[in-house]
């Protein structure tokens, strides 16, 4: 055999030798590495998010763990996710996280939304997602009172256990609501009362309560931080686990009424948006029992709230059969109607 040939083979079989006898720790990493990088599929790509909240950083977080997408939020009410979308004529975001329902039934109708049915929804009730994929709840909100013990205490008041009670004379000037044309929790209250009512029973229980509230706030925090400050027996709150907290440390009560308005907080995914995929990745995450877990926590949530079956949250007592049976159908559709109605009861105790 020639010279030059020999030392080829030699050479192969020098090199065939060095790598059977690589660090076994090196190719542990090398697979491990390997491995990681198919379970992150959006490794090095970005999820940016519109929401009314940046409470929510546990949740997409873990998000973040599980697929590898770096999450960037904008804080942003629903009113200016709307306008500004519609006047710039692109997507903000990709995903749009929380907020009042009719501002999504809103932007579904002027084509904003993509349409997306997750896996994961098949078990979520009707009621809180659109059968065709426009938007669905990460958990509930409800509604209800927080009475200050020691003000009705001094006024000789009992404590009110249902809407019929806040109509009666004696609470007059005593209860505090926000104005349902800027609180979406209170358009709720609004909207759910003539659901459980019927119209014409409605709008004159509607007639009644007003008799009894001086003026509707311009904010939504209003009616718990001004009954906590005793300036008011009673407040028409959003109820979860911080009106619990509030209401221990300050000698309040919370109260489930006999009908309890709700509405879905909406979670939906912008037409056109750069990173639908990841947005689609998301919804479906949202809706595992680890994702509910950490929503049920962060937003306080008792069990009933939350949309996924079989996920524990909180234990407020909450009576599921108590909530309202609500035609969500009508929840965006009648807005401009109900408030306008609402509007001329209220007269001038709206503040605009």
């Amino acid at each position: 055999m020639k010279r030059w040939l020999k030392g080829l083979l030699g050479v192969l079989a020098l090199l065939l030798m060095l790598t059977g006898c690589a660090n076994p720790a090196d190719k542990k990493k090398e697979a491990e590495s390997s491995a990681s990088s198919s379970d992150k599929p959006y490794a090095g790509q970005t999820l940016n998010v519109v929401a009314t909240s940046d409470k929510y950083t546990k949740l997409f977080d873990r998000f973040t763990e599980q697929t590898g997408a770096k999450v960037e939020f904008l804080s942003m009410s629903s009113g200016e996710v709307i306008s500004r979308t519609k006047a710039e004529g692109q997507p903000m975001a990709d995903l749009w996280f929380g907020g009042g329902l009719d501002a999504f039934l809103s932007a579904d109708q002027d084509g904003l939304l993509e349409h997306y049915v997750s896996p994961n929804a098949k078990d979520v009730d009707a009621a809180y997602k659109d059968k065709d994929g426009a938007w669905i709840a990460k958990g509930i909100t409800v509604a209800g009172f927080l009475v200050n013990n020691d003000v009705l205490k001094e006024k000789g008041l009992d404590v009110p256990k249902t809407w019929d009670d806040l109509a009666k004379p004696e609470y007059k000037g005593e209860i505090i609501m926000s104005n349902p044309a800027i609180s979406g929790t209170n358009y709720a209250v609004v909207k759910g009362l003539l659901d459980a009512k019927g119209e014409k029973d409605g709008w004159k229980y509607l007639e009644a309560l007003n008799q009894n509230i001086d003026f509707y706030s311009k904010r939504g925090k209003d009616p718990q931080e001004k009954t906590v400050q005793g300036e008011f027996a009673i407040g028409i709150i959003p109820v979860d686990n911080s009106a619990f907290k509030v209401a221990k440390d300050n000698n309040l009560t919370v109260v489930y009424p006999d009908a309890i308005p709700w509405v879905p907080e909406g979670v939906a995914i912008f037409k056109g948006s750069e990173h639908t995929d990841i947005a689609k990745a998301f919804e479906d995450f949202m809706l595992t029992k680890d994702a509910q877990k950490i929503i049920a926590d962060v937003d306080g949530k008792d069990t009933a709230q939350i949309v996924v079956p079989n996920v524990e949250g909180l234990s407020l007592g909450l009576p599921k059969d108590k909530l309202i049976k609500e035609d969500l159908s009508t929840f965006g559709s009648q807005r401009s109607d109900i408030l306008d109605h609402f509007k001329q009861i209220a007269q001038d105790k709206a503040e605009e």
